[in-house]
C-alpha cells in the first residue's frame, strides 16, 4: 500500500521548498510529502488522490478557502493553515476558523528551527489521525457476543485504557476459527493474551493476566486517593511530589468521566485540544514517575476510623491503612426510566460517550440524548463515523458556545429540542426509539442503531452513607479546606457537594487539597520531595 499523504501548499515560492524539505527530512519514511504552489492545480491532485482511494492524513495550506473546497474531497484529512508572521487581518480569519473547527490548528511561517515550533505541531496532528483512523496491533484479542453488554464493557476497558485490542464476533468465520484453536470454551467473551485464554473473566482476572497490580504494597500510607479521574490523579501527583507515600484505588477506568471525553478544548495548555484519555494516561505515568502507587480494577466497599488511623476496605478482603484519605470517586450518568431499557444496555444503548463504540456505528445511524457539552462531545466525535447524529434534547440546549457554533458546522449532527424519549424497540439490539415532541404532543417512531445517554450524573457515595455526612443528592459535605465530616477525610472534584464542575476545577482541587493534608498530618511525615534520576559522569 502506498504511504499515507503530507499535502502542502503554499503560493510563496520559498515557503513550499523549505517547508517540503523539512517535513520530507522528519516524516518522509512514513508519509509522502507532496507540495504544490498553485490552489488550483493542488486541488485538482487532491480530489483525484482521495478519488483513487488514495490516504490523506494531513494538509496544510495558507488559504483558507482551498482548505475548506479540499475538506470537501477529503474529508478525513486534518487541517493545518500556514500562517504568515505579522499579517493581523489573516490572523483574525485564522482565529474565527479555528473557534468554528474549520481547522484544527496552525503553524507560523517564522517557526525557526523546526524541531521548536513546526515538528510538534505536525507530529501531533498526524499521531492524533492515526489513533482515529489506524487501529494498532491488537495487544489482547477478545472473542464474544458483538450485542452482548460485557463484550461492551471490555471494549470500553480497552479503549479508555488505550490498550490496544481486536474484537471478534463468536459467530463470524474468524470467531469459530479462534475457539476452535482454544478447545471450544465454555462461556463468553474470551480474552486471550498470548498464549494464554480467560473465559468470561473479571476486570480483576484480566489485569492479573496483563501483569497489572492488584494489590497493595502492604504498610502505612500517608494518602490514600479513592478515584482515578482527573481530580485524583491531581492529587497523587500533588501527593508524592511534596513527599507523601501514596495510593491510588481506581475501581474501574482511569480519567473517570472525562476519560470518556474524545475531546477536551478548555485544559490550559493544550491549544489543539486534548482526548480524556490521553489527558489520563499522561497523569498517571506522571504519577507513576513520581512514585505513586495504583490498584486498578479495586473497588472501595468501607471506610472507617481505627485512632489516628483510617482503614479503607476494597472488595475481596484487603485492607488499606492510611493516615489520610481522598475521596475522588467523581460521578457516573444517570439512567434513563424508559421500559425494556436496561435489557438493552450496551446492545444499542450507551450510557456516556463510548468512544469504544463510535467506529462500530459507521454508517449507521445513532442517537445522544443531552445537549449539555458532554453531549456536544458526544455528537462531534460519533459524526466522524456515523452517517446521521441525531440530538435529543428534553428542553433547551446548555452547551458551550464553541460546542454549538463547531456543531452548527458538522452537516450530519441535528438537535431535537423539545423532545422526550418515550419508549425503544428491539429485541437482540436498539432498532427504533420512540418519542414525544412536549410541545405539540406529536408522538413518533425514530429508526436507529445505537443510542448514548447523558443526561446529568449523580455520585458514587452509597459505600459512605454510614461513614461521612452526604447532601441530599448524595454528595460529599466539605468545609472549605476540602474536609470532609470524618477529620483526615478529603474530598474532591465532582464527588463533593456544590464543586465547580469541569477538568480544571478537578485538578485545581486535587492541588488544594494537599495543604489541607499538610495541616492535618503536621510535621509527621515530612520528607523531602523526591528528585529525578540523574546520571553522573565519575572522573579519575
Amino acid at each position: 500500500m502506498s504511504k499515507p499523504i503530507v499535502f502542502l501548499v503554499d503560493e510563496d515560492p520559498e515557503t513550499l521548498p523549505v517547508l517540503t524539505a523539512a517535513l520530507e527530512r522528519r516524516f518522509g519514511a512514513d508519509y509522502e510529502i507532496l507540495g504544490d504552489g498553485s490552489p488550483e492545480s493542488a486541488l485538482a491532485k487532491l480530489q483525484q488522490a482521495c478519488a483513487t482511494g488514495e490516504c490523506v492524513a494531513l494538509l496544510m495550506a495558507s488559504d483558507l478557502d482551498w482548505l475548506a473546497r479540499a475538506h470537501d474531497a477529503c474529508p478525513g484529512a486534518a487541517r493545518c493553515v500556514i500562517a504568515s508572521f505579522g499579517d493581523q487581518a489573516a490572523y483574525v480569519r485564522i482565529r474565527r476558523a479555528l473557534v468554528l473547527g474549520e481547522v484544527e490548528t496552525s503553524v507560523v511561517k517564522l517557526w525557526g528551527h523546526p524541531e521548536e515550533r513546526l515538528y510538534p505541531v505536525v507530529s501531533e496532528m498526524l499521531r492524533r489521525w492515526v489513533r482515529v483512523t489506524k487501529k494498532p496491533d491488537p495487544l489482547v484479542r477478545i472473542v464474544g457476543e458483538q450485542w452482548s453488554s460485557r463484550s461492551h464493557d471490555l471494549r470500553d476497558v480497552f479503549e479508555r485504557h488505550s490498550l490496544p485490542y481486536a474484537f471478534i464476533a463468536h459467530d463470524s468465520d474468524e470467531g469459530k476459527r479462534v475457539l476452535k484453536e482454544l478447545g471450544q470454551p465454555q462461556g463468553l467473551p474470551v480474552v486471550i493474551f498470548r498464549n494464554r485464554f480467560l473465559v468470561d473473566p473479571t476486570n480483576m482476572q484480566i489485569a492479573k493476566m496483563l501483569g497489572v497490580r492488584t494489590e497493595p504494597e502492604g504498610g502505612l500510607y500517608d494518602v490514600v486517593v479513592v478515584g482515578g479521574g482527573p481530580a485524583g490523579l491531581s492529587t497523587a501527583v500533588n501527593a508524592v511530589w511534596d513527599g507523601l507515600r501514596t495510593l491510588v484505588v481506581e475501581r474501574k477506568s482511569l480519567g473517570g468521566q472525562a476519560g470518556m471525553s474524545s475531546m477536551i478544548r478548555n485544559y490550559l495548555g493544550f491549544p489543539r485540544g486534548i482526548s480524556g484519555a490521553d489527558l489520563a494516561a499522561r497523569a498517571h505515568e506522571q504519577a507513576v514517575a513520581l512514585g505513586a502507587e495504583f490498584l486498578l480494577t479495586r473497588d472501595a466497599i468501607h471506610l472507617e476510623e481505627h485512632g489516628d488511623e483510617k482503614i479503607l476496605e476494597l472488595a475481596e478482603g484487603t485492607e488499606v491503612r492510611a493516615r489520610t484519605v481522598v475521596i475522588a470517586s467523581g460521578v457516573s450518568y444517570n439512567r434513563l426510566e424508559v421500559d425494556g431499557i436496561e435489557r438493552l444496555a450496551g446492545k444499542g444503548v450507551y450510557y456516556g460517550a463510548s468512544t469504544a463504540e463510535a467506529r462500530a456505528f459507521a454508517g449507521a445511524d445513532v442517537f445522544v440524548v443531552g445537549a449539555g457539552d458532554s453531549g456536544g462531545q458526544a455528537a462531534i466525535h460519533l459524526s466522524r463515523y456515523a452517517a446521521t447524529v441525531t440530538m435529543l434534547a428534553r428542553g433547551g440546549i446548555t452547551m458551550s458556545t464553541y460546542l454549538r457554533r463547531q456543531i452548527e458546522r458538522t452537516p450530519n449532527i441535528r438537535i431535537r429540542l423539545n423532545t422526550e424519549l418515550t419508549g425503544i424497540e428491539g429485541m437482540q439490539r436498539l432498532e427504533a426509539i420512540d418519542v414525544v415532541d412536549t410541545t405539540t404532543g406529536v408522538k413518533e417512531r425514530l429508526m436507529g442503531s445505537a443510542m448514548f445517554v447523558l443526561i446529568g450524573a449523580a455520585p458514587h457515595t452509597s459505600w459512605l452513607e454510614t461513614a461521612l455526612e452526604l447532601s441530599r443528592t448524595g454528595h460529599l459535605l466539605t468545609a472549605p479546606s476540602l474536609e470532609t465530616s470524618m477529620p483526615g477525610v478529603f474530598a474532591v472534584g465532582d464527588v463533593r457537594d456544590r464543586s465547580p464542575r469541569g477538568v480544571s476545577a478537578a485538578v485545581a482541587d486535587g492541588a488544594l487539597v494537599i495543604r489541607s493534608i499538610r495541616e492535618h498530618l503536621g510535621d509527621r511525615s515530612r520528607q523531602p520531595a523526591p528528585r529525578p534520576c540523574v546520571m553522573e559522569t565519575v572522573t579519575a
